[in-house]
């Protein structure tokens, strides 16, 4: 018996070392505990804010109920939704509720139903113009078109409240250029609110949208369309029956993820919502975050809630792709439609929509920047000063320079530089690790586990996901500070990284690495000698993409970033909400031109852009 012992325990340690010698293995194994710690975690650290009494008013509140701070209680879902009796009339108890989640709740659905639709029919039609019709400028317009989402999703906004603002409408609003220059007052719901809301995100995503239905319809077959030309069936009904069937997955599919990110959108709806007190879910959890925690904690989960759904939907939708497939060949010919003599006239009036969109704004910025009083522009009333100024009386705390000259405003930009590379480091090193592990151990479930892990923040709004953090950094004394804004960073950004390894590992064949094995070469060469220069443009978009959108971060951050280290982004917030509109454009500015030569310098280092895909 004593001996069956021995051998089963021989037999184990055997077959564990074995398991261990295996370089893939002991990867999966430690993504596996680390991104459980980094995801589960905290999500199940919120979920239990949303029942425990916290300090100041909420306290307070329950003092009355015989609780204090740490104690469970149902009281913030009670307060949310309507249902807590204070002793006061039932009425004033559902007016909270309609204020503080059911009406930001209906603003929010309306708000990404409507940009979704906007996104896709935007988007949409000019992937068909530039792909299957003779349009002119498809260069021009094919590189323009993604500008608009390689900026911050704020920059389209911000320029909308500056152009068309007016003393009419809002709280504390000057005259913009529309009232200032050709006398023109717009009515409130076109400056604020629900309209321009959507009207921006959609916007902003449409380039999104344009990616992916035009990757469809550039490699799509096209012997039906041509058997039905053929046919001489009507060029609408072509499109009707055979054109839109065949990226009718690729549609709905862009719908939900552009749901899924306006949802979370929290940059848009602050500049052009708060002014008429137009609330989301995510600006209502930012507001109720200072005061009563608990109920934010409850939204944040609600969004999260959400974004699950809408993964497992998306995902549903996308697997149904296959019903869709009529032809296992390609025609080489595609038929582009002749647009004839309707060819310039709509070349021209997309170009001219895509320089309001993508240059006006900058143009904008630019001159909002150089006026001293608003509402005047003309030339005796422009200066430097904002920008290479000094001794002047707009800023406190002692920093009264323009930006140029100002020592917080290259600390944060050296705050958001450093923030940006180690994110990118991290998320970019992690995803060729958890690529490498999933590559190699494919169909194994553990693979599968750390593959869905490292998608799961992708699920959660940037909001919702800095609020988890948050939550989690009371219980955990070190987690402050940079090393906070680092790590969740990281986190957030996994994803595209992840999913880079991933596809990059899968082209890899794996007599490549066999070779190199067989030689005896250690695992860290073939991985920085062998696989790493084969794939080395993939990989380095795995870092490169998450330093991009680091820069350009707010949703994310604004709930971490403490006042002594501010980035960018959040002294841009912070800037806007003091009144310093000169300086607030200036920095915008300035964030721009930061991201776009970051993201030149994605595409000189990955040789590649993300608008060639469609082609043009």
């Amino acid at each position: 018996m004593e001996r069956t012992r021995k051998l089963q325990m021989r037999r184990l340690l055997g077959a564990t070392r074995a398991y261990l010698s295996k370089p893939a293995n002991i990867i999966l194994l430690v993504f596996f505990a680390a991104l459980c710690f980094l995801t589960l975690y905290p999500l199940l650290t919120m979920l239990l804010e949303t029942v425990t009494v916290h300090s100041g008013r909420e306290a307070r509140a329950v003092r009355g109920l015989g609780q204090s701070t740490g104690d469970f209680t149902w009281y913030h879902f009670q307060k949310l939704l309507g249902t807590f009796d204070d002793g006061g009339e039932a009425g004033i108890r559902l007016s909270n509720s309609w204020i503080q989640f059911v009406e930001p709740l209906l603003n929010t659905l309306a708000v990404s139903v409507t940009a979704s639709a906007i996104a896709i029919l935007f988007g949409g039609t000019v992937a068909f113009l530039i792909t299957r019709t003779d349009i002119k400028y498809k260069k021009f317009v094919s590189s323009v078109f993604v500008f608009p989402y390689v900026m911050p999703s704020w920059t389209l906004a911000l320029f909308w409240q500056t152009f068309f603002k007016n003393v009419n409408i809002g709280t504390g609003t000057s005259n913009g250029i529309m009232a200032s220059v050709f006398g023109i007052f717009a009515p409130e719901w076109l400056v604020y609110g629900y309209f321009p809301i959507s009207l921006v995100l959609g916007l902003h995503y449409a380039p999104f949208a344009y990616i992916l239905i035009g990757g469809i319809l550039r490699n799509m077959d096209a012997n039906l369309e041509e058997a039905a030309t053929i046919l001489k069936t009507s060029r609408l009904r072509i499109i009707r029956r055979i054109t839109l069937p065949i990226v009718m997955p690729a549609m709905l599919s862009t719908f939900l993820l552009v749901f899924a990110s306006s949802m979370s959108a929290y940059a848009v709806p602050v500049f052009l919502g708060s002014p008429v007190r137009y609330y989301v879910l995510s600006t209502k959890m930012k507001s109720l975050m200072d005061t009563y925690s608990g109920q934010a904690y409850i939204i944040a989960a609600i969004m999260i809630l959400f974004g699950v759904a809408i993964l497992l939907l998306n995902q549903r939708v996308t697997n149904s792709r296959k019903q869709f497939t009529t032809v296992t060949g390609k025609s080489g010919q595609i038929s582009l439609i002749r647009l004839r003599k309707a060819n310039r006239p709509i070349a021209i009036l997309l170009v001219v929509v895509l320089l309001l969109v993508a240059v006006l704004p900058l143009i904008t910025f630019a001159l909002e920047s150089v006026i001293i009083k608003a509402g005047d522009y003309s030339l005796s009333n422009m200066t430097l000063d904002f920008w290479i100024g000094r001794d002047l009386d707009y800023l406190d705390q002692g920093d009264s320079t323009g930006i140029l000259l100002s020592t917080k405003v290259w600390k944060a930009l050296g705050f958001s530089l450093l923030l940006a590379v180690t994110c990118s480091l991290a998320a970019g090193t992690s995803g060729i690790l958890v690529g490498y592990g999933v590559a190699k151990r494919r169909g194994s479930k553990l693979a599968s586990w750390v593959n869905s892990l490292s998608f799961f923040p992708y699920l959660m709004p940037s909001l919702a996901f800095g609020a988890i953090y948050l939550s989690m950094s009371s219980k955990i004394p070190w987690l402050r500070g940079f090393a906070l804004l680092a790590l969740v960073g990281a986190v957030k950004y996994l994803p595209f990284a992840s999913r880079s390894g991933v596809n990059a590992m899968l082209q890899l064949s794996g007599e490549i690495e066999e070779a190199a094995l067989i030689t005896g070469v250690p695992w860290w060469k073939r991985m920085t000698r062998v696989i790493f220069p084969i794939q080395k443009s993939t990989f380095l978009s795995g870092y490169l993409l998450p330093m991009v959108s680091c820069m350009r971060e707010l949703s994310l951050f604004v709930l971490l970033v403490p006042t002594s280290n501010t980035i960018l982004t959040t002294m841009l917030m912070q800037y806007s909400e003091k009144g310093w509109a000169q300086f607030g454009n200036a920095i915008n500015l300035l964030i721009i031109v930061v991201v776009l030569l970051v993201n030149f310098t994605v595409n000189k280092l990955t040789g590649a852009s993300i608008d060639k895909g469609v082609g043009g």
